[in-house]
C-alpha cells in the first residue's frame, strides 16, 4: 500500500470511536461564547470531514481544506454518503488562498501543532485571517507546553481489531528542547487475523508544544487578537496538567 493509504487506513481504525459529534457539540459551544452570528466556517486539516459533517448536522456551512488528497478523497465520500453539500479541497493551510470569507476559522486535532518553525506556524495564523472578515473567530488546539513538559511523552502501545486485522501502534517520543518539538515516532504492526501475515508500517510525526505569550505575538503579527485559551477536556482555565489547549483569537 501506498503511505497515504496506509496511513488513511490505520487513521479510521484507530480512532474509528472518536466521537466527533460530542467534538463539535464542544466546537459549538465555544464559537457561540466568543463569536456572534456564525453562520460560514472553514476547518484548517479537515482530515475525512467527520467533524464538518457533524458541525453541517448544527446548522453550519462547512467547507474543509487538507493537504492530504486521500483525505480529500474520503471526505468527499463521506459527505456524498450523508448527502450533504460540504466543499472540500487538496491545500497547504501555510500557503491558501481563500477564495471566499468566513465568520470562524476552526483548525481541531493539533493541526497547528504540525507547524514545527516560527514561519510555519505564522504563514499558517496570516492565511486563516485572510479567511476571516473582521470580528471573525479564529478556534484552534495545539499541544500546550506547560502540560508537555510537566507530564512528558512516553512510551505508549495501542492495540485494537478490525475484521480483517489486528493492529498494534508503538509510539516512541524524541524531545527537541531548542525546537520545542516532539518527534513521535510511530511503528505500527498491521497482522491479518487469518493468515497471520505482518506488515509494518514506520511514521514520524514532528509535534510543537505552544506557549500562550509566543502564541499571543504571532497572533497579534497575524492580525488577531487572542482572546482566550482553555483545557481542551475541562473547558476550564489551562495549568500545568492542561496536555492540550484552545486558543480562541478574533480577526482585528
Amino acid at each position: 500500500m501506498e503511505v497515504f493509504k496506509d496511513y488513511a487506513y490505520y487513521y479510521n481504525a484507530f480512532y474509528q470511536d472518536k466521537d466527533y459529534r460530542a467534538e463539535a457539540l464542544q466546537v459549538d459551544s465555544l464559537l457561540k461564547k466568543y463569536g456572534k452570528d456564525i453562520d460560514k466556517v472553514i476547518n484548517y486539516g479537515c482530515g475525512t470531514g467527520r467533524h464538518d459533517i457533524e458541525l453541517t448536522r448544527l446548522g453550519y456551512q462547512c467547507t474543509g481544506i487538507d493537504m492530504s488528497p486521500l483525505m480529500i478523497e474520503i471526505a468527499q465520500q463521506n459527505t456524498e454518503k450523508e448527502g450533504m453539500d460540504i466543499s472540500f479541497s487538496v491545500a497547504d493551510i501555510k500557503g491558501y488562498e481563500p477564495e471566499s470569507k468566513y465568520d470562524a476559522v476552526i483548525s481541531l486535532f493539533h493541526v497547528m501543532s504540525y507547524q514545527n518553525r516560527n514561519q510555519d506556524i505564522l504563514a499558517a495564523l496570516c492565511t486563516a485571517r485572510k479567511a476571516l472578515y473582521k470580528g471573525g473567530i479564529f478556534l484552534f488546539d495545539v499541544w500546550y507546553g506547560p502540560g508537555v513538559l510537566s507530564d512528558k511523552p512516553t512510551v505508549r502501545v495501542k492495540e485494537i481489531e478490525d475484521g480483517q486485522n489486528r493492529l498494534v501502534r508503538i509510539a516512541r517520543p524524541v524531545m527537541h528542547d531548542k525546537e520545542n518539538v516532539v518527534d513521535v515516532c510511530y511503528e505500527v504492526f498491521v497482522i491479518n487475523k487469518k493468515s497471520g501475515d505482518t506488515r509494518t508500517i514506520n511514521e514520524e510525526h514532528n509535534m510543537r508544544y505552544f506557549f500562550r505569550p509566543e502564541l499571543e505575538i504571532l497572533l497579534k503579527e497575524a492580525g488577531f487578537e487572542l482572546v482566550d485559551n482553555i483545557d481542551c477536556l475541562s473547558l476550564e482555565e489551562t495549568n500545568y496538567n492542561s496536555w492540550t489547549s484552545y486558543f480562541i483569537a478574533t480577526a482585528v
